[in-house]
């Protein structure tokens, strides 16, 4: 069956900026700055002057970006952190890297996001105040240094109300906005960029990515200049300078000139790429009205950028086989909650541990979405959705 709705379309993205970026590999060539240089400082700055911090800092891809955040904020051996399990392993894994175990706990069923809800009764319910002040969790015995909420499929968690809770009991928040490239969120009653208000956060540039490079490539923003300078050591072998190594726990994970320069033009149009997408959004909404689908919200405190467009479906495997059959593409954002893994069974975390988690893995339909889609490509998804689901009357 050939393809007649595409889930993404990357070749149409980068028609429209070919030249741009052909003209800025040749300069580069040219000079044969492959390697950090003033064309990853550019992207820097005008990253960070776009989401509105201070700083930001290039790394080699998104899971490294968690990684260094974490480790940059001294969270190792003994910590735990607390986030959810219908999320990308990576989010995980770059926990698990410092050396300290994941806390997870469950997400609202209406939006994906972590339930702030859970985490206050976790905090309150399941462990304990240090005369220090830290928290301890009762189960696991592990210090609870900070929370890691994930924006999922390009929605804001509720940052306000994340950061008062943990304000309160005193541990950090990292933001994992792999997937909230220009998403927004309101804080004291003015939107800011998603990524701009913890003590960190994490951003991918995987090609498929809202901003995405041509290859791998991620970056951590921080309005904290001594945590920005540990993660510029850390990123870079532990050097303060060429050969002069200022810590042991150094890494190779550098932003090339390439992907900087791929990044830089495509900043240029993200704002308007993610118009294009939030008026995909709005037309799914109308074509796919009536039909028993449960779909993307926007809360109040949040402007979605529809990385993803994600629809629930009790006959979700069924409406994927059928738009497959119809050559419409589809995709599984995430199918089995890492509780659920066999990378995380040591947790002892079985079925019915986190049930919205699981009911949103289980349902969850990933529909056609990128900034080049068209109504008539939504509204001929929304007509064999509509076939599939509805049952004619006998």
């Amino acid at each position: 069956m050939t393809t007649q709705v595409q889930f993404v379309d990357l070749r149409a993205q980068h028609e429209e900026i070919r030249a741009e970026i052909e003209a800025e590999f040749a300069e580069i060539i040219d000079r044969s700055s492959f390697i950090g240089g003033s064309v990853v400082a550019s992207f820097e700055r005008e990253f960070a002057s776009y989401l509105g911090v201070s700083e930001v800092v290039g790394v080699a891809n998104g899971t490294d970006a968690l990684w260094l955040a974490l480790t940059a904020l001294g969270i190792g051996k003994g910590d735990g952190v607390v986030t959810v399990p219908n999320t990308f392993i990576a989010t995980v894994e770059a926990i698990t890297r410092t050396g300290a175990q994941p806390i997870f706990v469950d997400v609202d069923l209406d939006t994906a996001t972590m339930d702030l809800a859970a985490l206050r009764r976790m905090l309150e319910g399941d462990c304990r105040r240090e005369d220090n002040g830290g928290v301890v969790h009762l189960k696991t015995g592990l210090h609870v240094a900070a929370a890691l909420p994930v924006h999922l499929y390009g929605l804001p968690v509720d940052i306000e109300t994340l950061s008062d809770i943990a304000s309160r009991f005193g541990i950090s928040v990292v933001e994992d906005a792999c997937q909230a490239h220009g998403a927004e969120y309101r804080v004291g009653g003015q939107w800011k960029r998603a990524g701009s208000t913890g003590a960190a956060a994490g951003f991918s540039f995987y090609p498929a990515k809202n901003l995405g490079a041509m290859g791998d490539g991620g970056a951590v923003a921080t309005n904290d200049a001594e945590l920005a300078a540990k993660i510029r050591h850390l990123r870079d072998h532990g050097q303060s300078e060429r050969y002069i190594h200022v810590t042991a726990n150094g890494w190779n994970s550098r932003l090339d000139s390439l992907q900087a320069a791929v990044l830089r033009v495509k900043l240029a149009r993200l704002e308007r790429w993610n118009a294009k997408r939030r008026e995909a959004a709005a037309q799914y909404r109308d074509a796919l009205s009536g039909l028993p689908l449960k779909l993307p919200v926007e809360p109040q405190y949040a402007r979605h950028v529809y990385h993803l467009f994600v629809a629930r479906s009790e006959a979700r495997d069924r409406l994927r086989e059928g738009l497959s059959a119809k050559g419409i593409g589809t995709g599984l954002h995430y199918p089995i909650p890492l509780h659920l893994q066999q990378a995380y069974r040591h947790l002892g975390l079985g079925p019915g541990s986190f049930p919205n988690a699981e009911r949103s893995a289980a349902t969850g339909l990933s529909l056609p979405m990128h900034q080049s889609l068209t109504r008539a490509q939504i509204d001929q998804v929304a007509a064999a959705c509509r076939e599939i689901l509805v049952v004619a009357p006998s």
